[in-house]
């Protein structure tokens, strides 16, 4: 199963399993952990996402099961059934492609005498060995001690360190460790208040692109959605973008230049994937403003991909989880990639559903297909926002706020009582500016 790369560099050997309720046993617990695709298919995802840490995948299983154990999570016959599979395939490290409670882990570790690592566990592996820069490495430490602070962390010999990451998997020369809540808790204070020093510098230079001033276009998707392929298509930038889950984590910001002549900047981001852990989400906040606070958001969808509908979902959801489900519901742009990848009949009905919407834009990156009626709707809809002449009451500093918050402020004059501004607004954004400010301090100027 595993590639010959990832067995040449494996740092162990691999049980994927992902468990599901059996059909007509209830919903709540077993229905999220679906979320909306095929076992099959969410097997297959964490596969994918257990490979992306170089572990070696020597077998994966569906696991239906007919009630949850509070005990294992699996019935006893399952336990013993992997337990046999382990022991006959030398299995290093088994992967729960669901939430599994401490107890759980510890119990299912006893019995199979091997590490066991739940998604989340897995999700933050991934996150710690990928994350480059001093603020990613702040964000996946913060969000990898918040996961560790309600849980036992064990280490296992058996399996050696030659990557990054924050020892789900363990390493040799470890001794068992009990975490001291306490020193993790204020670990836990030292990273919030720097990554809040880390928000104040990203606030500083939002604050002297306005003044410059750029547009802001933010990519967002799924992982492994091709985010990174777009960006270096559209700004001739080299930007890692090889074909495995959370390649891209550090947040890249290149020049952009538009048909029109006009610059912007384009904004590459990390990729969702569902049921990210809200510990990550939390995180990852102050990367993900860059997100919040871009003009537009082009939402780029793998087309070619059997759960695309599902996928779009897990990015409205963390999307809506960041405070913006109003863009979400008011539309975003998506540019429908990997359309080299269908087959023609499939292409050519695709072009043909979308040919009369204005905001979606089937493309390839790969072979650049569609980029340029892409650009050219960023063009258009970036041109939408011409600068609106409007008047605020000085005491009004939560309409002031809201002006340099969404939007780019061109021109600034102030008198005795009111400051006379000219700001680059979005059609959208400006009626929400009217809806939240409206009465006598604020006038917008004809």
């Amino acid at each position: 199963m595993a590639s010959e790369s990832t067995r040449r560099n494996s740092v162990g050997r691999c049980l994927v399993v992902h468990p599901v309720l059996r059909r007509g046993r209830g919903t709540g617990e077993g229905a999220r952990m679906r979320g909306g695709r095929t076992p099959e298919a969410r097997l297959e995802e964490a596969v994918g996402l257990a490979e992306a840490i170089a572990l070696e995948v020597v077998a994966a299983e569906v696991a239906r099961v007919a009630a949850w154990s509070p005990a294992a999570l699996l019935g006893k016959g399952a336990v013993e059934a992997f337990g046999a599979m382990i022991a006959e395939h030398a299995i290093d490290v088994v992967v729960i492609d669901a939430p599994v409670t401490p107890v759980q882990q510890r119990n299912l570790e006893r019995a199979w005498k091997c590490k066991v690592i739940d998604r989340t566990g897995l999700i933050l592996e991934i996150f710690g060995e990928r994350a480059r820069t001093r603020e990613g490495r702040l964000q996946v430490e913060l969000a990898a001690l918040t996961y560790q602070r309600s849980r036992l962390v064990r280490s296992w010999t058996h399996l050696e360190r030659q990557r990054g990451g924050f020892g789900f998997l363990g390493g040799p020369g470890e001794s068992q460790l009990e975490i001291d809540r306490r020193l993790i808790t204020d670990r836990i204070t030292v990273l919030k208040k720097e990554l809040e020093g880390v928000k104040r510098t990203r606030q500083i230079h939002r604050g002297a692109r306005k003044r410059v001033p750029y547009p802001v276009v933010a990519l967002v998707g799924y992982t492994n959605a091709g985010k990174s392929t777009l960006f270096n298509r559209l700004t001739r930038a080299t930007v890692s973008s090889a074909d495995r889950l959370f390649e891209t984590l550090d947040p890249t910001m290149r020049r952009l230049d538009l048909p029109s002549g006009d610059p912007a900047i384009l904004s590459d981001t990390v990729g969702f994937v569902s049921e990210l852990p809200t510990t990550l989400v939390a995180a990852f906040r102050a990367t993900l403003e860059e997100v919040s606070e871009a003009d537009l958001i082009v939402h780029v969808r793998d087309v070619h991909h059997p759960d695309s509908d599902a996928q779009r979902d897990d990015v409205h959801r963390v999307l809506g989880e960041m405070g913006l489900g109003e863009r979400v519901e008011a539309g975003l742009i998506e540019a429908l990639n990997k359309i080299d990848l269908l087959s023609p009949d499939a292409r050519n009905a695709l072009l043909n559903q979308t040919h009369r919407n204005e905001s979606a834009v089937p493309v390839s990156a790969r072979t650049g297909q569609g980029c340029d009626r892409l650009l050219a709707l960023l063009d258009e809809q970036l041109d939408g926002r011409a600068p609106v002449r409007i008047d605020v009451k000085l005491s009004d500093g939560a309409a002031l706020a809201w002006l340099y918050r969404h939007g780019t402020v061109v021109k600034r004059e102030d008198d005795e009582r009111e400051a006379h501004l000219e700001v680059r607004l979005s059609p959208a954004e400006l009626g929400r500016f009217h809806a939240r400010h409206t009465g006598d301090e604020t006038r917008r100027r004809q």
